[in-house]
């Protein structure tokens, strides 16, 4: 019998999110079908399956519920249909992403809390599980992820774990502390996509080089 807590619901739901998140990915990078699902698959459940590695529980949760993988082949299926109707393909691949990133941060500070860990280390996993499904899908779609580009994402999901830490220490009714949370990311990083807050961005300085060739490699110098 299918658990109908909040908890599970919102799991579900930013499952359904980054599988979509995943499948417009890859079809903005032109991909044949079999490589649609697997970048919808490993963006749905990529930072959860990091999460339990790194706490030890396995078989990871999408292994032993398989909802889960009914759950991502029907929608990516649902985003291919409907791709037409997907007009502004990067904006909905962003909402999705945002929301997939909102909802996970709070399930894996959650599983944190759960496992009696220290709040810093349940922070953590509420970035990670919202976080590496979306760098497993950036890598593997050829591009720079999210989270190490200047826009604000993971500090967003350190935010909302932060924020989840303190209510969950004032007593807060648990449902009100998911809704919030989740929110709370998805309007920090909605705000500074908008406002284009970001970061700051630290580089070497550029220098000049003059290669020599040789038969089996190039040799640079600075001058």
């Amino acid at each position: 019998m299918i658990d109908l807590s909040l908890f599970n619901i919102l799991d579900l739901l930013g499952t359904i999110a980054f599988a979509i998140s995943g499948a417009l990915s890859a079809m903005n990078r032109r991909l044949d079908l079999f490589g649609i699902f697997i970048i919808a698959f490993v963006t749905a459940i990529g930072g959860g399956t990091v999460r339990d590695i790194l706490i030890g529980n396995t078989p990871v949760t999408w292994m032993e519920n398989t909802i889960y993988i009914y759950v991502i082949g029907f929608v990516t299926i649902l985003a291919i249909i409907f791709r037409k109707n997907l007009d502004h393909l990067k904006k909905s691949l962003f909402l999705f992403d945002t929301i997939g990133l909102g909802i996970f941060t709070i399930t894996g500070v959650e599983i944190g809390i759960q496992n009696n860990l220290n709040p810093i280390i349940c922070i953590t996993l509420g970035a990670i599980t919202g976080t590496f499904g979306g760098v497993i899908r950036d890598i593997l779609c050829n591009e720079i992820p999210v989270i190490f580009r200047k826009e604000i994402y993971a500090t967003a999901c350190i935010v909302g774990g932060l924020a989840f830490i303190i209510f969950y220490e004032l007593g807060m009714p648990q449902d009100v502390i998911y809704i919030i949370t989740s929110l709370t990311v998805i309007i920090i990083r909605l705000l500074a996509v908008k406002f284009q807050i970001s970061l700051p961005s630290f580089y070497l300085s550029q220098k000049r080089f003059t290669s020599f060739s040789f038969p089996a490699c190039n040799v640079f110098i600075s001058r």
